[in-house]
């Protein structure tokens, strides 16, 4: 019994360590952003490029959404011994990719003048808002095809080598980060090139070992396209808003904040979910680690090992979240220098860390039970969870700065949303845990 139990904690560590690593290097992305455009351009850069950033996160979610909608079937039809159905699910992904990254080009490229306006620039901060999003623009096919292969080769059984083009593609971002902002001055422009053509190397690592492993396909009849992309993409809209709810919660903080804040509010903000978003992104790693795991013991109908990995899956992710939460409360004083803001943000920035550290052993909860929901196609309730966070958020904004103190309760709306979602996640498991896994286990002694 102990020898079983300690195989199955090596093989989900196995698949979650380097997912874990992966996301946070995927965060890590935007800090090298900011940190060469803030010693470079200051507060201003800082904000332009905050504000402008969920157009990016839009991109990279995407390729999130249908890259695990496509790699959760793909692994349950592998379970379930269907080879065939595998392999088409692996090629209409493929195809959505495409697709989808061809028609986001042309869409963000005409029209982010006017979706930076949306997201409350104006002035000098949606002129550097735009020449930033004009270059993402340009490189989002790289974008949205190198992080939807990525679940692909998770679930193939290859997270550490998912981890290495994560990583390739992140030491390419900072060398050409100090090469194009520092070295020769081109600004945000410079720094939005340098983070295409990181994620251009991850592109072209990641399809290189598809295509060694052969388990790269375009090959599905047109009559199956469309059956095939529907699943997909009911599962995928769960991790690609999981991914973008920080994003959609930071464009509601930022248009409150500029209301109630001001830009000084805006690059206060800035700064910290630059550092707390790679500790949600190390929570989403550890559940979509386990996804495969996850995906494959429901296939299986192996109930027992589905329940206990995610029960390690929430063991590891509060230990990451007190481990996050120790880090960011030490170094709560330096962040903004790190980032070149000026000493006033900077005091700020220390005065309300701790605010946000209440939420993070929350997010654990609500990250990892939405990533189960998804991995064992209970698209209803991780559709619940994933959007429920940013509404909460908004309602809260709307009833609470006006009646209880402007910006401070901006910061208390986005904890108490958090909060109350986690809340929501904990009961929506019981019921999930007490009514079907009961009716299989009842069905099965019968």
């Amino acid at each position: 019994m102990i020898v079983k139990q300690t195989s199955e904690i090596r093989t989900f560590f196995q698949y979650v360590i380097p997912s874990v690593l992966s996301f946070a290097l995927s965060g890590v992305y935007t800090i090298v952003d900011g940190f060469f455009i803030g010693n470079s351009i200051g507060d201003l850069g800082l904000s332009a490029v905050n504000i402008a950033y969920p157009i990016v996160a839009v991109i990279q979610a995407l390729g999130t959404g249908i890259g695990m909608g496509g790699a959760i079937y793909y692994s349950i039809c592998r379970a379930e011994k269907k080879e065939e159905q595998a392999r088409e699910f692996t090629a209409a992904a493929l195809w959505l990719l495409v697709i989808s990254s061809v028609i986001l080009t042309i869409f963000v490229f005409f029209l982010n003048g006017m979706l930076l306006r949306l997201l409350g620039a104006s002035g000098e901060l949606l002129v550097l808002g735009e020449e930033y999003i004009a270059v993402i623009a340009l490189g989002a096919f790289m974008q949205v095809v190198g992080t939807g292969l990525v679940p692909f080769i998770r679930n193939h059984g290859g997270s550490f080598y998912a981890m290495v083009s994560m990583i390739a593609g992140f030491v390419t971002n900072i060398v050409l980060d100090y090469l194009f902002v520092w070295v020769f001055e081109q600004g945000v422009a410079g720094a939005a090139w340098a983070t295409v053509i990181g994620q251009g190397v991850t592109m072209l690592i990641a399809l290189f070992y598809l295509l060694q492993k052969k388990q790269f396909t375009l090959r599905i009849p047109f009559s199956k396209f469309g059956k095939a992309s529907v699943p997909i993409l009911k599962i995928g809209i769960a991790p690609f808003g999981l991914t973008m709810s920080p994003n959609i919660s930071l464009i509601i903080i930022n248009r409150f904040s500029i209301f109630y804040g001001g830009e000084l509010a805006v690059a206060v903000y800035a700064c910290i979910a630059y550092v707390i978003c790679i500790v949600y992104l190390i929570l989403q790693g550890v559940g979509d680690g386990s996804q495969p795991l996850l995906s494959q013991y429901y296939g299986e109908k192996n109930f027992d090992k589905l329940k206990s990995t995610r029960k390690l899956a929430y063991g590891f992710a509060m230990f990451l979240s007190l481990i996050g939460c120790i880090i960011m409360y030490l170094t709560k004083e330096s962040l903004g220098v790190l980032f070149g803001a000026s000493k006033t943000v900077n005091t700020e920035i220390a005065n309300i860390m701790p605010i946000f550290l209440i939420s993070v052993p929350f997010v654990a909860i609500l990250r990892i039970t939405t990533a189960g929901f998804y991995a064992t196609e209970k698209s209803i309730f991780s559709y619940t969870l994933t959007f429920i966070e940013p509404l909460l958020m908004l309602v809260l904004m709307l009833i609470l700065p006006p009646l209880f103190g402007g910006q401070i309760m901006i910061w208390w709306s986005t904890v108490l949303a958090r909060i109350f979602s986690a809340l929501l996640a904990i009961g929506l498991k019981n019921h999930v845990d007490e009514k079907e896994y009961a009716e299989f286990f009842i069905g099965e002694e019968r």
